[in-house]
């Protein structure tokens, strides 16, 4: 049987760890990495309430963790995470720059 306290502070820990989610994916992550990130948060969150032996460890990690998706702009996370993947769109042609020669530009 699950304790009523601990039932509530996991629903707690979950409703909080939703919050970076969101930012997430307005950002347009991969919904594995926001799933995966929020798993990870939420195992951390809820061994931090639990087991506050481990808060001198793990309250500097989970606050960096949390706080991360609202300090880097959406361009900048989804730059940073579209290094790992191939790009799937090509790049426009480049620009030809260089003035046209004419017939009557001769120098000498």
């Amino acid at each position: 049987m699950i304790p009523p306290a601990l039932l509530a502070i996991a629903l707690v820990v979950g409703m909080l760890v939703l919050i970076p989610a969101r930012r997430l994916q307005a950002a347009e992550v991969a919904p594995r990495a926001i799933g995966l990130y929020a798993l990870t948060l939420w195992c951390l969150g809820m061994l931090l309430s639990v087991a506050p032996v481990a808060t001198r460890l793990l309250a500097p990690i989970v606050l960096v963790a949390f706080v991360a998706p609202f300090v880097g702009a959406p361009q900048q996370l989804r730059r940073v995470l579209d290094r790992r993947r191939p790009s799937l769109q090509s790049r426009p042609p480049m620009k030809n720059v260089t003035p046209p020669e004419t017939a009557g530009d001769d120098a000498g």
